[in-house]
């Protein structure tokens, strides 16, 4: 049998505990994945002071992937779906950036009256160009981990270890808080590239369907 085409990754640069689940740990996928870590490309950089100087370094990472043979480029960060069209753009192979891309798609599944919400590391960031660069619906209700919580923390702060059980807690936390605050969810997507290890635990405490970027590039890859 031929062998499964290779997922090139696009990592910021950092150095946080990457654990199973998430995008930037390899062990999560069941197919080849390559990655090219994008130097200079800090959580704050990329979300909480973007940059546009960082545009041609993400493209540069990608065309190398490509070069060695990757069949498709995603990336460990959800707010990267603002430079979703510039990346398919300038590179050769096609590019799935964010969870967020799956927003539209999940919004046309739901029953009559549902919508979809999302759960996200920063909801403060999460603004309507992010939203409109994965072509979702900039009033899409949204929630973000609380900023002074574990989760929140490891990420900015780049900490050298990670407690599961917090960043877990945070992301459920931050799932019932979308409930609580908008009417009539009826599926989450989750934006952060870190939190599919959560998936699980986010389904279990919503009772309603969750899905996140694992989940996302799985699909994407299978048409690779």
């Amino acid at each position: 049998m031929p062998l499964a085409p290779t997922l090139g990754i696009l990592r910021l640069d950092t150095a946080f505990p990457r654990v199973r689940g998430d995008i930037g740990c390899a062990d999560t996928f069941a197919f080849p994945v390559r990655y090219a870590v994008v130097a200079g490309a800090s959580v704050d950089g990329v979300v909480h002071r973007p940059s546009e100087a960082l545009l041609p370094a993400f493209v540069a990472g990608g065309a190398t992937l490509a070069a060695e043979g990757c069949a498709g480029i995603a990336t460990t960060c959800g707010f990267l779906a603002r430079w979703q069209r510039a990346l398919a753009d300038r590179l050769p192979v096609p590019v799935m950036t964010s969870a967020l891309l799956l927003v539209p798609a999940i919004a046309r599944t739901l029953p009559k009256g549902r919508r979809v919400g999302i759960v996200t590391y920063s909801a403060a960031d999460l603004t309507p160009e992010v939203l409109a660069g994965a072509g979702a619906d900039p009033a899409t209700p949204v929630a973000g981990v609380d900023p002074h919580g574990a989760f929140a923390q490891t990420i900015r702060e780049d900490r050298a270890t990670l407690d599961a059980a917090a960043m877990a807690a945070d992301t459920v936390a931050a799932g019932r808080a979308l409930l609580a605050a908008h009417e009539r969810i009826g599926a989450v997507v989750l934006e952060c590239a870190n939190m599919p290890p959560y998936r699980d635990d986010v389904a279990r405490a919503l009772r309603l369907p969750v899905y996140d970027a694992a989940q996302a590039f799985a699909w994407f890859h299978a048409g690779l």
